[in-house]
């Protein structure tokens, strides 16, 4: 049998594992490790491949880039167990709330800090639903624009920077960049880092929040009844200092977490050392610090690392395998077959991480996908920022898609029996054209993600 057979039938038989529901980190390992053997039975597979996986795992262990995935862990659930996102969305709440759509409008700008606070998708959509959801239904919003906003604006963190997603990505394209230039006889690799993908993520990242605005501002006007004000007595009186107190802390750590990374100032791991830093003092300064409270963020932070890591190890020994059977190379004689170049690769491999992102995590994409199709994208000229926030944008789009979207699944799990599903799937489709038009404008116009890096030094 030839090994590119067994290449395919690998992948394949990982998909149906991975929708038939076992674990997905063991899930990797195993089925790659299975094929490996049957592969060395048949003489089609070098074990000496599977020799490099030790020397992989131990630079996995001392990558500096992947610590900054704990610290941002850590800064998220600290946020979230203090208390940040109900003073933030009450302040917003007071000055928007005279207006029409006012409640949604804070919703859209409370889940953009958070987003640049936390990173962390699920947490955002679970803490906005549990706040915001059952004042906008109570106030008369409609249902499927309310929870349309909460799912939309709650999967921000997937693109606005520090993002967990940019952080893996970062890691993941920077090697695929190194391989696609070794490829291309370049002995000099020129790299691409995780600051590099946040400074190319901010922009759109800004863009996007205007067009979600833009939507809800249009929507308060054509269909005033839909978005109403909140009455006076609700929103009380604005008081400058308590607005101050409730928006200056989130602001100050934002910019001390992107500003040094923007500013060369320090690494993103620096920087989320800060965060981390930050968000507990932000904590202890608002009186919910307890040992109780830290020992449950400690704990979610470990189970999500934890989890993050065992995948990381099933990908490396997915990725080896896969490459022992030539996979590798038959998707770069695949690509280079297509007609269009580089433009019908880039929009095959965007249709297939959309899909994907129904069935699979963004965790299991940057380990699994991104390793076998980025070094082939790159040798092909696509430049890796501009790669690496195009995947991210996709993902967002495809985490809001129903019937599957996890941002869907997120929201649901905190949606009043009374909202039926089908109102929320409605709510989302108009955020889900906003998105697809994001992904066109960045296709369009490169310059949108590529342009801050290149001013900044990259």
């Amino acid at each position: 049998m030839p090994p590119e057979i067994m290449a395919i039938a690998l992948f394949i038989c990982l998909c149906v594992a991975l929708l038939a529901g076992f674990p997905v980190a063991f899930t990797l390992g195993g089925v790659s490790l299975l094929f490996a053997g049957a592969g060395m039975l048949m003489g089609i597979f070098d074990p000496s491949f599977l020799g490099a996986l030790p020397s992989r795992l131990f630079g996995t262990m001392n990558n500096q880039t992947l610590l900054a995935v704990q610290l941002f862990v850590f800064m998220g659930v600290m946020l979230e167990k203090s208390r940040i996102a109900e003073d933030l969305l009450d302040s917003m709440s007071r000055l928007f709330g005279s207006l029409r759509g006012g409640l949604a409008i804070s919703v859209c700008l409370v889940g953009a800090l958070l987003a640049a606070s936390t990173g962390i998708v699920g947490a955002t959509v679970v803490t906005l639903g549990l706040l915001a959801l059952p004042t906008m239904l109570r106030r008369g919003y409609d249902p499927a624009i309310s929870t349309g906003t909460l799912a939309a604006t709650g999967t921000l963190g997937q693109i606005v920077p520090p993002s967990i997603i940019l952080v893996l990505l970062g890691d993941v394209l920077s090697t695929a960049y190194q391989q696609a230039q070794l490829r291309q006889g370049i002995f000099s690799p020129k790299t691409v880092t995780v600051g590099d993908l946040f400074m190319g993520a901010l922009l759109p990242g800004l863009v996007l929040v205007g067009l979600y605005l833009l939507y809800l501002v249009g929507m308060a006007i054509l269909k005033p009844d839909k978005l109403p004000p909140l009455p006076a007595e609700e929103r009380g009186q604005i008081r400058p200092l308590r607005l101050l107190t409730g928006l200056l802390p989130p602001l100050l750590l934002i910019v001390a977490v992107l500003g040094s990374i923007l500013g060369g100032v320090a690494t993103p791991t620096e920087a989320a050392a800060v965060g981390a830093l930050g968000a507990v003092l932000l904590a202890l300064v608002k009186r919910q610090l307890t040992f109780a409270r830290l020992r449950e963020v400690a704990e979610s932070t470990t189970q999500i690392s934890a989890m993050v890591f065992m995948i990381l190890i099933g990908a490396s020994i997915f990725s080896l395998v896969f490459r022992g059977f030539g996979g590798e190379d038959l998707i770069h004689e695949a690509f280079n077959a297509l007609p269009g170049g580089a433009f019908t690769a880039m929009l095959l491999v965007m249709l297939a991480i959309f899909l994907l992102g129904f069935i699979l995590d963004f965790i299991e994409i940057t380990f699994v996908v991104v390793p076998i199709v980025g070094p082939v994208l790159l040798a092909m000229g696509i430049d890796p920022i501009w790669l690496g926030v195009m995947i991210a944008l996709n993902l967002q789009t495809s985490f809001l898609t129903p019937p599957f979207g996890f941002s869907l699944f997120y929201l649901r799990s905190v949606t009043p029996a009374t909202v039926p599903t089908t109102a929320i799937y409605r709510g989302v489709l108009p955020f889900i054209a906003i998105q697809l038009l994001m992904l066109a404008i960045a296709a369009i116009w490169p310059g949108l993600i590529t342009w801050l890096p290149g001013v900044l030094g990259r």
